[in-house]
């Protein structure tokens, strides 16, 4: 299987594990099973010690856990300039970043913001166009970019309001990317993952629903994993899927194609 994945002793960049609920950790589970080297980037102090805490629990090593302020390009162009003085190269990123302020969740979306639609816009969406430019550099033997996505992007969600516009956004800022990106051998794909309970999901009102609706309609009549969208995360960033990029993979137990 190693020799199918080639993905042993890769460097991949995550981003975005706040706990151990998180998508991106359940991410870095699956890739560490593989063999890869694990990069981390964090935004403030508490989530380095949080990752920190996490990795001892697991017996896991990183290869380098980073700075990264993705409202901040210098702090982006910082951080990458740094995993680049550590490594000879990158294959992959995994970005699983988004954040929308409370109140233009719970409010009626025609009651948004300008300033909350420019924030979730850039910390959701243009995040992965400015990590995407600075990692291109070093992703010097190609490899992979993968985000995270919802039903969201796709569907009005209740209470997902802006939300749901800046996955719209990263989903096709997937596309233009991979189509940007393709010569440089680099794929860009999305992961649209169902409903879980990571910290994220505490500010969509309507997350409990939402979960009983999924185990009510979906084919498998249940909600997904962590463990499954690390999985698929993983078979999307190794050589497994080595043709294919742009696209929008759900791994939502079927509950997308239910009317």
């Amino acid at each position: 299987m190693d020799d199918l994945l080639k993905i042993k002793d890769k460097n991949i960049v995550i981003m975005g594990v706040a706990n151990e609920r998180s998508l991106a950790w359940g991410v870095a589970l699956s890739l560490h099973k593989a063999g890869a080297n694990l990069i981390f980037t964090y935004r403030k102090e508490r989530s380095m010690e949080r990752i920190s805490k996490l990795l001892e629990a697991n017996n896991m090593t990183a290869k380098l856990i980073v700075q990264c302020d993705v409202n901040d390009d210098g702090s982006i162009q910082q951080a990458f300039v740094k995993i680049g003085k550590e490594v000879d190269s990158l294959y992959g990123v995994v970005h699983s970043l988004a954040f929308a302020h409370a109140e233009d969740l719970r409010s009626d979306f025609v009651d948004t913001t300008r300033s909350g639609f420019a924030f979730a816009q850039d910390t959701s969406a243009y995040s992965l166009i400015a990590v995407a430019k600075e990692a291109r550099p070093l992703m010097t033997e190609g490899g992979s970019i993968v985000t995270m996505s919802y039903l969201g992007a796709q569907r009005v969600l209740d209470g997902y309001n802006v939300m749901g516009v800046a996955k719209a956004s990263l989903e096709a800022s997937v596309k233009y990317l991979a189509a940007n990106l393709g010569a440089d051998n680099i794929r860009v794909n999305a992961i649209s993952a169902g409903a879980l309970r990571t910290l994220s999901a505490k500010g969509v009102p309507s997350f409990n629903t939402i979960l009983h609706k999924v185990e009510e309609t979906a084919p498998l009549k249940r909600n997904i994993t962590q463990e499954e969208v690390g999985n698929m995360t993983l078979a999307v960033m190794s050589n497994l899927s080595s043709g294919v990029t742009g696209e929008v993979i759900y791994v939502d137990g079927g509950y997308n194609i239910m009317g």
